[in-house]
């Protein structure tokens, strides 16, 4: 599960073209992740390591343009063409030659690493889609004049006639990711909806496959019986395992096949067994194994017998992760989008999280709900805050904790990362584009910010997500708690529902699973900063622990409201879990009334519509406190009993964006929109191998630098892997009308 940041405000742009909430401002956020003195430190055998695992991750990461939109791979491939033969500032001349303004060029460099940044033409926060702040004539005239074209018009042409139309379109489908009419995705085909994911799922369910590296295709019915493919992610195309082949499923046949993404996921394997060669231990060796029979064969068991051996190499220096993880993209929320990172120690954060490991067993009590509905034994984790050297995959997150498999999680524990050079870069706010606080909280806001921050992310990632049990029914009947003795603290009742068989927190709560699991932790965070204990864990007492507290606090219900923008109107949906999760919490503390939160409408200096909010400081410990005990525990008990019918019940009353009730939350979104910033984009460096040892290749924090670092990201192959981008594009081109 990752947990992304809170930044955003605004920048002031008269729109030119379309709404600008579907462009990216000439003036976006783009910062370098440092972390040359981590790698400097690295043994040369470690480097080596930490070099073939970014190969892997980087490779692997191609694989998110196909699974974001189907013209992501074209413009990928189009960007890559021009960029590879010059570079920004060479072809500075040729736009103003063709025409285009500063600002115009400046517009297409940040579209661009916009794409790259994102893996596609959606953003990774939010999943709207963004366009070119330019003309289409301009932007072709551009590529008309660029080397790339001379050197090759008829490809190039070609390239731009598959995907100018769709790079530029807004239609409302086009605005955001979804599934069947409320927007766009490539984890199934355009003909399936709603109900053939859930048929699906049930499906993959019966024969315990998980759909973690499948996508889905409706194919033409069969004498009269729907007709699916599930098409697993491997780089053997074969069909000898068992679990492909074709079976009747109620009134449904359903084909499994291999080699989704077959040519990259070899790719990926192939730099993981030279990875192998420089592994520190049996762990990281067996890890890496199991990984390359995971991305191999398709096999989700492989991949989660490689977890196994991740979890247990404990504290290593170079830290990496790979797969198909996250389900936030997935409209179904059960389809992973690969991610690879790797990752390098930093020491003296991570000591500070090692204390907070290690008083886990005396603060889980504290948690708001009844010691059976805690895990039998709290599996220490690991919690290191490491420096990113690379992450592929459609954004950077500031902490994770995984793996996402619950069974693993719930008897065999997990790892949590927080990201100290990500979180030293997104967290850098300027007073000016501080929206919607009171002057007299902003300086504190910002002296602050880091500091609380980093201390919700180790509740968040240890103790929330770490935290909790969930009563299950095993296949042999067996249950995990003692069903004559555990009680419903909310009823006082005998726990009545639990998990049964194959049933998973993530298929029981599908649509909201994750965003709920996330509002849990974000109130973990919340109420455990509450203790004095973890303040000076962190290194915070006295009036400083509690200015904390107050900007941790803050921070939440300002997230709350800039989480508006997450929200779409017309289908009535969240397009992003934690904003939801924090939009929520505000919601539950606005509740509580006595003056602990105010929210009001107001306007700006500028004349134009504002907001302002504030926190009672001298409440948090008395109505703050209870309010989010009381959350809580009923967002626990629903989760622990399966009950997802209660759960949604609470979750979506406190989701629903309406302008009836004590606020007008439709028109504060509007505020909001109008006031945002735009999230940060980063620049990482490359490494490459020179003789003997592995060099790091660093690149300035802009729009350029971003773009220099993917021209020169596959320094061997980049023509191989772009027509193999184009192959798999095409392959499918069909299946998404």
């Amino acid at each position: 599960v990752a947990l992304p940041d809170h930044t955003s405000s605004f920048s002031h742009h008269h729109c030119t073209m379309v709404d600008s909430q579907y462009y990216l401002p000439n003036d976006i956020g783009i910062s370098a992740l440092d972390c040359a003195e981590a790698f400097r430190l690295l043994s040369p055998k470690e480097k080596l390591y930490a070099h073939y695992l970014s190969r892997a991750a980087w490779y692997g990461g191609l694989v998110v343009l196909l699974q974001t939109s189907s013209e992501s791979a074209s413009i990928y491939v189009l960007l890559q063409r021009v960029f590879r033969q010059q570079s920004p500032a060479q072809l500075e001349s040729v736009a103003m030659d063709a025409g285009l303004s500063p600002e115009e060029y400046q517009a297409f460099l940040v579209y661009a690493a916009g794409l790259y940044a994102n893996m596609g033409n959606y953003k990774s926060f939010g999943d709207t889609k963004f366009v070119p702040n330019l003309s289409k004539e301009k932007l072709k005239a551009l590529l008309w004049q660029s080397q790339a074209f001379k050197d090759s018009p008829t490809e190039m042409e070609a390239l731009w006639n598959s995907s100018a139309d769709l790079i530029y379109s807004l239609e409302d489908r086009q605005k955001q990711l979804g599934l069947g009419d409320k927007g766009i995705t490539t984890y199934f085909s355009g003909n399936c909806c709603l109900e053939d994911a859930e048929l699906a799922q049930k499906f993959l369910d019966s024969k315990n496959l998980s759909a973690y590296n499948t996508r889905l295709f409706k194919r033409e019915a069969v004498a009269g019986k729907n007709s699916y493919e599930v098409r697993l992610a491997s780089s053997v195309q074969n069909e000898t395992d068992t679990r492909c082949g074709k079976y009747e499923f109620g009134e449904a046949v359903f084909t499994v096949r291999r080699g989704d993404y077959a040519p990259l996921m070899k790719k990926v394997s192939e730099n993981l067994e030279k990875a192998q060669a420089y592994a520190a231990n049996e762990n990281q060796r067996r890890m890496l194994e199991e990984y390359v029979r995971s991305f191999t064969f398709g096999s989700v068991e492989a991949h989660k017998e490689g977890s196994r051996y991740w979890i247990k190499d404990k504290g290593p220096i170079v830290e990496s992760y790979i797969g198909f993880i996250e389900s936030y993209r997935d409209p179904f929320g059960s389809r992973g989008e690969f991610e690879g990172f790797v990752a390098i120690v930093n020491k003296a954060m991570s000591a500070r999280f090692g204390q907070l490991v290690s008083s886990a067993e005396v603060l889980l009590p504290e948690l708001p709900w009844p010691s059976a509905f805690e895990k039998d034994t709290f599996l220490k984790p690991d919690f290191t805050s490491l420096d990113v050297l690379t992450f592929a995959g459609s954004g950077i997150p500031a902490g994770i904790n995984i793996p996402n498999y619950d069974d693993i999680r719930q008897t065999e524990g997990f790892k949590n990362v927080s990201l100290g050079n990500v979180l030293a870069v997104a967290y850098a706010t300027q007073k000016e584009k501080l929206t919607f606080l009171d002057e007299k909280d902003k300086d504190l806001y910002i002296k602050w910010k880091g500091p609380s921050f980093e201390v919700q992310v180790g509740l968040h990632e240890l103790l929330g997500h770490g935290s909790g049990k969930l009563f299950v029914q095993d296949e042999k009947g067996n249950f995990n708690f003692e069903r004559q003795n555990v009680r419903n603290p909310e009823t006082g009742e005998l726990i009545s529902s639990w998990y049964k068989g194959n049933e998973t927190w993530d298929s029981k709560f599908s649509t909201i699973a994750s965003s709920y699991e996330e509002c849990r932790a974000e109130c973990v965070g919340l109420y455990l900063c509450l203790n004095k204990q973890v303040l000076s864990i962190f290194g915070h007492e006295g009036e400083d622990a509690e200015d904390v507290v107050y900007v941790n606090w803050l921070t939440m219900v300002r997230a709350g409201l800039l989480g508006l923008e997450f929200y779409t109107p017309d289908s009535q949906s969240w397009r992003q879990a934690h904003m939801q999760a924090r939009f929520v919490i505000l919601r539950v503390l606005l509740e509580t009334g006595e003056g602990l939160v105010t929210l009001q409408e107001t306007t700006g200096a500028d004349g134009r519509p504002d907001a302002l909010i504030t926190l009672d400081r001298a409440k948090i410990h008395t109505v703050g406190k209870s309010a989010i005990q009381r959350f809580l525990c009923k967002l626990q008990v629903h989760k622990s009993t399966a009950d997802v019918d209660g759960g949604r019940a609470l979750y979506d009353r406190y989701s629903a964006v309406t302008s009836s009730g004590s606020h007008d939350f439709l028109r504060l979104r509007e505020t909001v929109l109008l006031r945002k910033e735009e999230r940060k984009m980063f620049v990482q460096a490359n490494t490459r191998i020179n003789g003997e040892t592995v060099e790091l290749v660093e690149y300035e924090g802009s729009a350029t630098g971003l773009i220099r670092s993917f021209a020169e990201k596959f320094p061997e192959d980049a023509e191989e892997v772009e027509s193999q981008l184009l192959e798999l594009s095409k392959q499918d081109a069909s299946c998404w009308c």
